[in-house]
């Protein structure tokens, strides 16, 4: 095996994921990469392992853990990405609404999360960060979210209450609460970079180097890190 470190990255088809996979790439990391565009771009590396899957399943998962422990002999980080957000009137969502929620943003954090730490409970360390939403803790006028909120905030609450199960074993669990982000979703809507008192959207860079910094700040576990350009002073 290389020595080097290992992240398994989920949601890597979208502009949140496809970053992180490049920097960490850059920081020196090996990646195995779960994605439901096999025909992404990434650069070619022989640190990268790209599997194609719907991280909502269980299978899935499972063979994102197995290529990491088969191809580079450990699991240091595991960045849950793959997530899904759907913005309209409470009354207007519907029960396949709710389902496609749960799949995505909470069995995809469940499987690949419970799988991963099990490998790291063999290594005695370990990092788990998981991309939620500002929006979880800090609602905003006319962004109809309340039920994609439901599974962003749980996953807060996992992050935290996980941090404390899992301290002694040198494990540690933090999540990214990101604003609007500049990627496909928010890129026609002009209004978007009034929602954040710095008026304009994060870049998927300023997520990115979030997340980096969990990842190796080994003292720091429980923490909702919001990147959403001063929204906290709740009003401007």
């Amino acid at each position: 095996m290389s020595g080097k470190k290992t992240a398994i990255i989920t949601g890597a088809s979208g502009g949140i994921g496809s970053g992180l996979v490049e920097g960490f790439l850059e920081q020196g990391y090996n990646v195995v990469a779960t994605s439901r565009d096999p025909n992404r771009k990434f650069t070619t590396s022989s640190s990268l392992v790209l599997l194609d899957g719907d991280i909502g399943k269980q299978q899935t998962a499972a063979q994102a853990v197995e290529a990491a422990i088969k191809n580079f002999g450990t699991i240091d980080v595991l960045v849950n990405v793959a997530g899904i957000f759907l913005n309209k009137p409470f009354t207007e969502f519907t029960t396949d609404d709710f389902n496609a929620l749960v799949s995505i943003n909470l069995l995809g954090f469940f499987y690949i999360t419970q799988l991963a730490v099990k490998e790291m409970l063999k290594q005695k360390s370990g990092c788990v960060v998981s991309i939620t939403a500002a929006l979880a803790d800090r609602p905003i006028a006319g962004e109809n979210g309340s039920i994609s909120m439901i599974t962003k905030g749980g996953l807060n609450s996992a992050t935290q209450n996980l941090a404390i199960e899992y301290a002694k074993d040198g494990i540690r669990f933090n999540a990214v609460a990101p604003g609007v982000v500049d990627t496909p979703m928010h890129r026609n809507d002009p209004k978007d970079s009034t929602l954040q008192p710095v008026m304009k959207k994060a870049t998927v860079k300023d997520v990115v180097d979030a997340v980096l910094y969990l990842a190796q700040a080994g003292h720091v576990s429980g923490e909702i890190l919001h990147v959403d350009g001063a929204a906290p002073a709740r009003r401007w």
